[in-house]
């Protein structure tokens, strides 16, 4: 594809994306909340209706009512509004950039052949489709399987929580040894992504549309798919902000090019879910401090441990631009010449060089984010070089 038609599909999509998960994240999160906030009514006609709880809020100049039925009114309207578009735009429009980003170039960004030599990146491709199925099978069936008590009811969600929580390990580390590394975060969340969206398109909204035409039939709701809604809605608050930051992490080379990327990204999950815990519990009232304390501390260790270690002065001669200019011909040329430079940063001349001293030291010498996927091969010698470079005076 034409590189300037693909910067626009990069763009456009990727700002779909952005739209889309606000509105899905944040109608989740607002739902959760609300649960959380409901009231037993106290008025004789709401009790009569069966409703089984209310809440009065303000917001934008208005006064607001929500009223939530324990299965549903009695006499059900025809005009419902459905929330699962949002969901289903977001995983839509998010494969769309996954595509167009890296499978479309698999053999630069979602191979690295330090990482693992691929036969062909057609085989690259479809283990990253299949980290994506079996991810969704794989929690589908500890739901199914372990998210019962003995009476049939739906529970046990620590169960099935702690399948997930030990799949997305082992898919971690197997992902961060299978393929470049930005590529194995970007895979890991949108496993998480796509269980969520398959939790809505598979068991919430159907759940829904069995009670609805149960009801519009004269029979009395079975309870068994609210509850099994609602064991989803709830586990795919706690993916939440893993998905995210999965996704953002993705764009920082010191994470994603660290020798244990794999953990590093497990640690940075686990302190999303107990943040999320945090405002669950927060939400009923409840101050979880010790979850508070718990993703600090994660993220507090995992700082101390990725700084960087104090390098040893040494007498080395001094640089010369001349020197960092033939390894950016030799290494930086391929996409940072002429008009057609990425991102605008050129460095085919001493002026581009000059002007970009602090992003080269930051993406090649700190993050080693840089050449992608090393794919020039440049040797830690030349970063060393650049390192010295950028730091003389």
């Amino acid at each position: 594809m034409d590189i300037y038609l693909l910067d626009w599909a990069n763009l456009l999509l990727r700002w779909l994306h952005v739209i889309t998960v606000i509105a899905w994240i944040g109608a989740s999160f607002y739902f959760v909340w609300l649960d959380n906030h409901l009231v037993k009514p106290t008025a004789e006609e709401l009790k009569a209706k069966g409703v089984d709880g209310e809440l009065w809020a303000v917001h934008g100049g208005g006064f607001y009512n929500p009223q939530k039925y324990m299965v549903a009114p009695g006499n059900l309207p025809q005009d419902l509004h459905w929330f699962y578009w949002e969901s289903y735009w977001t995983w839509m429009s998010g494969f769309a950039l996954f595509i167009v980003l890296y499978l479309f170039n698999a053999s630069q960004m979602l191979i690295d052949p330090r990482v693992y030599a691929w036969g062909a990146p057609w085989q690259a491709v479809a283990a990253a489709l299949g980290f994506l199925v079996v991810g969704s099978a794989v929690y589908d069936i500890a739901c199914q399987a372990l998210g019962r008590t003995r009476d049939g009811n739906i529970g046990h969600d620590g169960r099935v929580m702690a399948v997930v929580a030990a799949f997305v390990v082992l898919e971690s580390w197997l992902a961060c040894h299978l393929f470049a590394g930005r590529a194995a975060f970007l895979i890991v969340g949108a496993t998480l992504a796509t269980m969520m969206t398959a939790n809505v398109a598979h068991w919430i909204i159907p759940g829904q549309k069995k009670v609805i035409a149960q009801m519009r039939a004269g029979q009395k709701p079975d309870p068994i798919y609210g509850q099994r809604g609602k064991q989803r809605s709830v586990h795919n608050t706690y993916f939440g902000l893993p998905v995210l930051v999965a996704m953002l992490s993705n764009h920082y080379g010191m994470l994603h090019q660290h020798a244990q990327n794999w953990l590093m990204l497990c640690v940075l999950m686990a302190a999303g879910v107990a943040i999320r815990v945090f405002f669950v519990k927060r939400h009923k009232g409840v101050n979880s401090w010790g979850a508070v304390a718990f993703a600090l501390a994660l993220l507090a260790g995992l700082i101390v441990w990725m700084a960087p270690k104090p390098q040893a002065a040494t007498a080395a001669a001094p640089v010369t631009l001349e020197q960092v200019q033939a390894i950016a011909a030799q290494r930086c040329a391929m996409c940072h010449t002429g008009e057609a430079a990425q991102k605008g940063v050129r460095l085919d001349s001493a002026e581009g060089l000059a002007a970009h001293k602090a992003q080269i030291y930051q993406q090649v010498v700190v993050q080693r984010a840089m050449p992608l996927n090393n794919a020039t091969g440049i040797s830690d010698e030349e970063r060393a070089l650049i390192g010295r470079w950028a730091q003389q005076p």
